[in-house]
């Protein structure tokens, strides 16, 4: 009897590690979702990537909601030519998904070549099977 359950136990905690294991591989695909959709300026996958709740800080302070976020990049007036992220650790609690990295980046915004290194924080939650952006936090690095 003991045998059985230790074998239910494990069975179970191993069940467990591989959801972690999936949920933690479509973060990260989320995370790319979200870096290809900023560097094409592709309104549609910027909108199925973000949460309608989305809050998006930056680094000098300013949060915006999604609408502004999905604005800025889709138009150009924020115009990302590369981002690269380095650093990147991810937590999977449930439908929860923190995520942290280091992105660094040449810009174009209104003309006006940059670069950019930014520390991210990323918050990501399951809604409706798929991982979305609920919030970002930037400072600078």
């Amino acid at each position: 009897m003991k045998y059985l359950l230790f074998m239910l136990l494990g069975t179970g905690l191993t069940f467990g590690a591989s959801a972690q294991n999936r949920d933690s591989v479509a973060v990260v695909a989320a995370v790319e979702q979200l870096r290809t959709a900023m560097i094409n300026g592709n309104e549609e996958a910027l909108n199925a990537i973000a949460s309608d709740q989305l809050s998006y800080g930056h680094s000098g302070g300013h949060v915006e909601g999604k609408t502004e976020f999905v604005t800025k990049i889709s138009s150009g007036k924020s115009d990302f030519v590369t981002i690269e992220i380095s650093e990147q650790s991810i937590l999977v609690s449930g439908k929860t998904a923190i995520v942290r990295h280091t992105l660094n980046a040449t810009t174009n915004d209104g003309g006006k070549p940059g670069i950019v290194k930014l520390k991210i924080l990323l918050v990501f939650q399951k809604e409706k099977g798929n991982w979305k952006m609920l919030a970002r936090q930037a400072v600078k690095s």
